[in-house]
């Protein structure tokens, strides 16, 4: 049994002429293998890599008690909820880097900045604002202002040492840049990045610059996937535009499964007489070729280019220890509609992507809005609707639609900041109802 047979069986009510979301997911999350290869990085160049191990942290931090505020440290035991404490500061201040010599008994306290090591004999910082004029040049706490330990930081609070301060598969945002650097950490080991082939097929798709002709199209899909793609942070090999040319598809379908993890298609999925994508990925590799019941973005094939068939078959153009991974490279041949392509991409290859590179979290996060309109939705499909996401003048999130919903409508994207999604056996939406929207902040 073949690879791609041997994933479908696995999945419950397989049918690949009206193929639910969920069941494409459940695939593709059985189909992606993680790259395996790491290396470490310059923390300044790691942002957007994925962590090819735990980082354990070798500090504690904070690395001691320190103060979260501007004010005066002391004692925060002569507290009382019922009357004020009045203190006396004494000669010098607490700074940060700069740690206050000497100890703090009862009734006095020093002034700290925020950052400094708590002083010795002190547990508790008033804030500035918070101090009151007292008796004979001390300071005076209001009763119940604050309480014991307030506005400081504990040593080793955030991160303990010995501790995971960091764990495989997480995406290196940069507050985990930040935190990395907190760690006095210079590098960081990752997986290496990702290599993504892409290009568009179709004798009517022009070229940039090419002169206009009848009945062609400039090509856009191209455009907006490199975008994708490099918002992802892989690295992307533009093979261009293909015309409907069985030697030249196949020429760059050997090149792209030869030299990348993944090589992406738009067009020529579908069931057409010039679509020749179809009849040379049969030839290629294994392949899944479905009908989603899903919209926009029906049409859509998924496989495998094996890596031995790969070597036999392709002349890479690059050193081997360069670009020339000699593994299963994984086909995506998305829609040719512009926003069928995008939403293809957003729901099912944006997250096998992020599963290749090693990201434990691949998913989009979904948020609930209110609808302020109807929406016509046909039962027996997935939709992804293009949404405008607001909030409401009582702070509640509304959003509605772009308007037309054609899957050419690309404008429509342009206009949206996320997709409705709209569950396979929802009908008819009513204003007023709760909807999951994928925000395209999150999404790309």
């Amino acid at each position: 049994m073949s690879r791609i047979a041997e994933i479908a069986a696995q999945i419950p009510g397989y049918a690949p002429e009206d193929l639910h979301v969920d069941a494409v997911s459940a695939f593709l999350q059985r189909l992606i293998t993680p790259v395996r290869q790491a290396h470490a990085l310059p923390l300044l160049d790691a942002h957007g890599q994925v962590l090819a191990e735990d980082v354990v942290s070798p500090i504690d931090v904070p690395g001691h008690d320190n103060a979260a505020m501007d004010g005066y440290a002391f004692a925060g035991d002569q507290l009382h909820a019922s009357q004020s404490l009045q203190l006396r500061p004494l000669a010098g201040s607490a700074l940060a880097g700069r740690p206050w010599q000497g100890s703090v008994q009862p009734g006095q306290c020093v002034k700290t900045m925020t950052g400094a090591v708590m002083p010795s004999g002190t547990d508790t910082v008033v804030p500035r604002e918070l101090v009151l004029p007292g008796d004979g040049g001390r300071i005076r706490i209001a009763a119940d202002a604050l309480h014991l330990g307030a506005n400081r930081r504990l040593h080793g609070e955030d991160i303990a040492r010995g501790s995971v301060a960091l764990a495989k598969g997480e995406l290196l945002t940069p507050a985990a840049i930040g935190l990395l650097a907190s760690l006095g950490l210079q590098q960081v080991p990752v997986w290496r990045s990702l290599r993504v082939a892409l290009l568009s097929t179709g004798s009517e798709i022009l070229r940039p610059g090419e002169a206009p002709r009848e009945g062609a199209i400039h090509d856009s899909n191209r455009y907006t996937l490199h975008a994708l793609l490099t918002r992802l942070g892989v690295r992307v090999l533009d093979l261009g535009c293909v015309p409907d040319d069985p030697a030249l598809l196949r020429a760059a379908f050997l090149r792209g499964a030869h030299e990348t993890d993944a090589v992406i298609t738009s067009g020529g999925a579908g069931m057409g007489d010039a679509d020749h994508t179809r009849t040379l990925l049969q030839a290629l590799g294994e392949m899944a070729f479905w009908q989603i019941a899903m919209r926009p973005g029906r049409p859509m094939a998924v496989g495998v280019f094996h890596a031995e068939f790969n070597e036999k078959n392709a002349s890479c153009t690059q050193p081997a220890s360069a670009e020339c991974y000699n593994q299963d490279s994984i086909l995506f041949a998305l829609p040719g509609n512009p926003v069928a392509a995008m939403v293809a991409f957003i729901a099912f290859v944006r997250p096998a992507l992020r599963q290749m590179m090693g990201c434990r979290h691949s998913a989009a996060p979904l948020l609930r809005a209110c609808t302020t309109e109807a929406l016509r939705k046909a039962p027996g499909r997935t939709e992804y609707q293009r949404g405008i996401v607001s909030e409401s003048a009582d702070g509640v999130l509304q959003v509605r639609s772009t308007g037309p919903q054609g899957a050419g409508v690309l404008s429509s994207m342009v206009r949206a900041n996320g997709l409705i999604v709209l569950e396979h056996e929802r009908g008819n939406v009513q204003p007023g109802e709760m909807v999951n929207v994928m925000m395209f902040d999150g999404a790309f």
